[in-house]
């Protein structure tokens, strides 16, 4: 479903295909830029494409909404399933929401959001939920005016690479 805003002159927001992964792999590399991480970024075009594309029994791995204005990609929201055992429902992960700093400020990211929560009611989604990192203070503000719950009692465990393969292990102390 595509969704034109009528507050933002130009503005389209469109359901990501796989052909868009090149587009869509230079503002993940923008937000890296923003957030100082650029150089944690190894992943490419190609895989995101993959990982864009439906198969017959199942949604992509991750889905994403492009923002353009007239016909520029300015901004995206990347998500993807997950599922709630309290709720015994699924939810939608925000994994990235970002849009280009010179078109910050024009309702572009709530409009991502709100185009975002319309897609969780109508899938039957038990909760929307992203991490915010907390040296963001006009993102949180933002979030928090929009209604979104900072939660501070929660923090986020990672375990990737090398320390996959520990983990895996047995043996390892591990088990």
């Amino acid at each position: 479903m595509t969704v034109v805003s009528r507050a933002i002159s130009g503005l389209r927001v469109r359901p990501a295909s796989p052909k868009d992964a090149p587009v869509l792999f230079e503002l993940v590399c923008a937000l890296a830029a923003y957030e100082r991480l650029e150089h944690q970024v190894n992943g490419s075009a190609a895989a995101l494409a993959e990982h864009l594309t439906a198969s017959a029994e199942a949604r992509p791995l991750v889905e994403a909404l492009l923002a353009e204005i007239d016909g520029k990609a300015v901004g995206f929201a990347l998500f993807f399933t997950n599922y709630s055992t309290f709720l015994t429902k699924p939810g939608i992960y925000l994994e990235d929401l970002f849009v280009l700093p010179e078109y910050r400020q024009q309702g572009i990211g709530k409009t991502l959001l709100t185009h975002l929560a319309k897609l969780a009611q109508s899938r039957d989604c038990g909760r929307l939920e992203w991490s915010v990192l907390d040296w963001n203070e006009s993102a949180i503000a933002f979030y928090q005016k929009l209604g979104a719950t900072v939660l501070p009692d929660w923090r986020i465990c990672r375990v990737t690479g090398a320390a996959i393969h520990r983990m895996a292990m047995p043996g390892t102390g591990n088990d």
